[in-house]
């Protein structure tokens, strides 16, 4: 019987062939899309942690009598914060109080002086007689609405002498002791508020073609714990151009050195986190890689 000389044909160098250009092609398409997810794909390790920074600053200047805080510690709205010492404007508020009796007792003369002067004839009190005692009148009127404006600023130092937080928040970087003397305006305390934090992405600007406002975003911090939920709240518009400051003239300085390798822009993304645990330790400043998951509808 005659062999068929189909069966003599060796398939093994064939079949090594289609599995090498099956392999080669499989690692050029996961070659490809590792690319593509890499530099296209919209997500960031460049992110950081940022939150609402309070200056806490006194109203009024003074020495400092008492810290009620310490570095760290969280307060709540309306919590002591520092005592400016007060001695002082307890006597201007005493000095107002009676500035304003005195006034008042002024004003209470001037007014009956000038009842008397309205009931009399006019052949026993002149028509100027009349009119300077009205004057005099008002100008007690005056006086004493001025004084209790005074009495009033007075009381409003004396109150604003204690300082407190404005915001739920942390206390940071505490470097005030009693003592201390603080001027009017210069802050001399830190509060973060509890409320405002957020994630700044700062995306390559290859990227930003697939980030839209709105789009749900993933928060994985590289301190560790579970992902934070938000979404795309802004994008900015706009970033300094360090290759082009101002120069002589109001022209353009602009900077003739190119390199062949071009780096990609960072735009920073302000993300806004939907709910973090209360008991989550959330700090400003912390790393994170922000990750796009789904666009805007």
């Amino acid at each position: 019987m005659r062999e068929n000389p189909i069966m003599k044909i060796n398939l093994q160098p064939l079949l090594r062939v289609l599995a090498t250009g099956v392999l080669a092609t499989a690692a050029m398409a996961l070659g490809y899309g590792l690319w593509a997810h890499y530099m296209y794909s919209p997500w960031t390790r460049d992110g950081r942690v940022r939150a609402e920074v309070i200056n806490i600053a006194a109203d009024v200047s003074g020495p400092i009598a008492r810290v009620a805080v310490h570095d760290n510690q969280a307060v709540h709205r309306g919590d002591l914060l520092f005592v400016i010492d007060q001695e002082r404007f307890r006597h201007a508020l005493a000095q107002a109080q009676a500035q304003a009796q005195a006034r008042k007792a002024e004003l209470d003369m001037r007014h009956q002086q000038a009842m008397r002067r309205r009931n009399l004839e006019s052949s026993v009190v002149s028509v100027e007689s009349r009119e300077d005692v009205s004057a005099q009148e008002k100008q007690a009127l005056a006086n004493y609405q001025a004084s209790l404006a005074a009495l009033d600023t007075a009381r409003l130092n004396l109150q604003r002498s204690e300082v407190r937080a404005p915001v739920d928040g942390y206390v940071t970087n505490l470097n005030l002791y009693a003592g201390d003397y603080v001027s009017a305006g210069v802050a001399r305390m830190a509060v973060i508020n509890k409320h405002s934090y957020w994630v700044y992405g700062y995306f390559e600007e290859t990227k930003l073609a697939n980030v839209r406002v709105g789009a749900r975003v993933e928060v994985r911090l590289m301190s560790g714990g579970p992902p934070l939920q938000g979404h795309v709240e802004s994008i900015a518009r706009g970033i300094a151009d360090r290759d082009n400051p101002g120069g002589a003239n109001l022209l353009a300085d602009v900077n003739p050195v190119f390199t062949w390798v071009r780096l990609a822009q960072r735009i920073p993304v302000r993300v806004r986190l939907d709910a973090v645990p209360d008991d989550f330790p959330l700090a400003m400043g912390l790393t994170c890689t922000v990750t796009v998951l789904a666009q805007a509808p």
